[in-house]
């Protein structure tokens, strides 16, 4: 069997997401490419990465010059300054990078980026979505959202269901969702059978539309 080569990452712009991000990726191994205009900052990450560089123009000339073009991935981490952000993540593009991911700060700034061919995240809006869900919904732990208003999300099993079967509970007919794993004691069971009976420290990982979530978890409250 061939061994899986390494992906090859840029992250361009190291604030505390950017860096937070860099670091995660070359702590689990895979190859990245750091850049940001802060010489402190690029000299912080070599713990991490010897491929750090300190930039001050992002041109798409400069961004070749240390091989960004060779990224199987690139992160732009620059939102805040909405010109430099739009304008790198065109260069990026233009050069021939499989997937390019921009940060954004705003809906329309991720309109923007969505038109050029990048994928958007919002970390701030995420971050207050999460906290949002988990204000609201005292058995919200944590949700991935997908698209068409699909999201996976971690819920602690609700009391009304604790001693019940998932044949009993009917949660595909009534809510419309699907239990695609049940963590306990930090494993992870993939295989859910009808007869399985949930137990009081059960965390149920569901996939369904927001809005039959909510209401699910609304329901059982």
């Amino acid at each position: 069997m061939k061994k899986k080569q390494k992906a090859v990452y840029g992250v361009i712009g190291l604030g505390r997401f950017g860096e937070a991000l860099a670091v995660k990726l070359a702590e689990s191994g895979q190859e990245v490419i750091a850049v940001d205009q802060d010489e402190n900052k690029i000299k912080k990450i070599r713990q991490y990465t010897e491929y750090a560089f300190v930039i001050e123009d992002l041109s798409r000339e400069t961004l070749q010059e240390i091989g960004i073009q060779n990224c199987d991935v690139v992160i732009i981490c620059i939102g805040e300054k909405m010109d430099v952000s739009i304008l790198t993540t065109m260069s990026v593009i233009e050069m021939g990078v499989p997937r390019v991911i921009s940060k954004a700060f705003s809906q329309e700034q991720g309109t923007v980026l969505k038109k050029l061919g990048a994928e958007v995240v919002y970390p701030e809006k995420d971050m207050a979505l999460r906290l949002g869900k988990r204000l609201l919904s005292s058995n919200f732990l944590d949700y991935i959202s997908l698209c068409n208003s699909v999201e996976i999300r971690q819920i602690q099993v609700p009391d009304e269901l604790i001693g019940k079967t998932v044949e009993e509970t009917q949660l595909r007919r009534r809510f419309k969702l699907n239990i695609i794993a049940i963590e306990r004691d930090r494993e992870t069971n993939i295989e859910i059978t009808p007869e399985y009976c949930f137990m009081p420290g059960d965390i149920l990982v569901v996939i369904g539309n927001i809005d039959n979530i909510d209401k699910f978890e609304t329901d059982m409250e």
